[in-house]
């Protein structure tokens, strides 16, 4: 009998020139609406000069489409990355040999991020368990840091993956904020990321994930360039496009500070 109805209803609709959606409705075949993310920066270019002390970098962010009964019981999470230029990294252990300090082993992480800095609505392992963290390679903890070669002992690249860890965070060039994203109305974020005064110049990638109860929905992804202003930016393209010219440069300076150096100082 319901379905006779339904299907009466449905007639009626299309005969009136009734919407789709409302025939969908009275069919019993409710559209799903899906979520969408929108982000942007406060710049997108950080110029380095002399003077750079490092700087903040503002993501705004929308959510569109939202349910509202999950934004009342916060349900949504927002994870905001900021992922410096990839590269090999070589990371060396020191070793004691014969009462000298030697660099005895080694391991080369391929095409690692140079800078990362991460922001989150809350601790990202409370967001996501660690397995599906280190699937996505979202947090420093969950980077992939896989190395180039054979390497025999697995213990010992464990090893060597906490102490690039540790050697990035002592630097300042992985940083991590787990309250770094606020939302500011139920469907407007903002995030704040740090750039270093030792960030590497290069195109930087900005990445936001959304979170609908623990479950990865939506990413997007912006371009942040990093340049190199005034002299420093002539000394790194001379050095780079004529190094033999550079070299010879160098050379010169140094044989004339020394000469100018030997008069200053010279005993009468």
């Amino acid at each position: 009998m319901m379905t006779w109805l339904r299907s009466l209803g449905l007639l009626v609709c299309l005969a009136s020139g009734a919407s789709p959606v409302a025939a969908q409705l009275l069919s019993g075949d409710v559209p799903t609406v899906r979520e969408g993310l929108e982000i942007g920066t406060s710049t997108s270019e950080i110029a380095i000069t002399s003077d750079f002390r490092g700087a903040d970098l503002t993501i705004f962010g929308a959510l569109t489409n939202a349910d509202e009964l999950f934004l009342a019981i916060g349900q949504y999470d927002v994870v905001v990355t900021l992922e410096g230029p990839r590269n090999e990294t070589t990371v060396r252990r020191k070793d004691r040999v014969f009462g000298i300090w030697m660099n005895t082993q080694s391991v080369t992480f391929e095409q690692v991020p140079e800078s990362y800095s991460v922001a989150s609505t809350r601790p990202i392992e409370d967001i996501q368990g660690t397995p599906s963290l280190n699937r996505m390679g979202i947090g420093i903890d969950h980077l992939a840091l896989a190395p180039i070669g054979y390497v025999g002992n697995a213990l010992a690249v464990a090893d060597f993956r906490e102490a690039y860890r540790r050697l990035k965070l002592s630097n300042g060039l992985y940083q991590r904020d787990s309250a770094g994203v606020r939302f500011v109305s139920p469907s407007l974020f903002r995030a704040t990321v740090k750039l270093p005064a030792n960030v590497p110049d290069g195109v930087h990638m900005v990445h936001a994930y959304l979170f609908k109860s623990g479950e990865l929905i939506l990413q997007k992804d912006l371009p942040l360039r990093v340049v190199k202003t005034g002299l420093e930016q002539a000394i790194t393209d001379a050095a780079h496009e004529k190094p033999i010219a550079y070299g010879l440069f160098c050379v010169l300076i140094a044989v004339l500070t020394g000469w100018g150096a030997s008069i200053v100082f010279r005993k009468e």
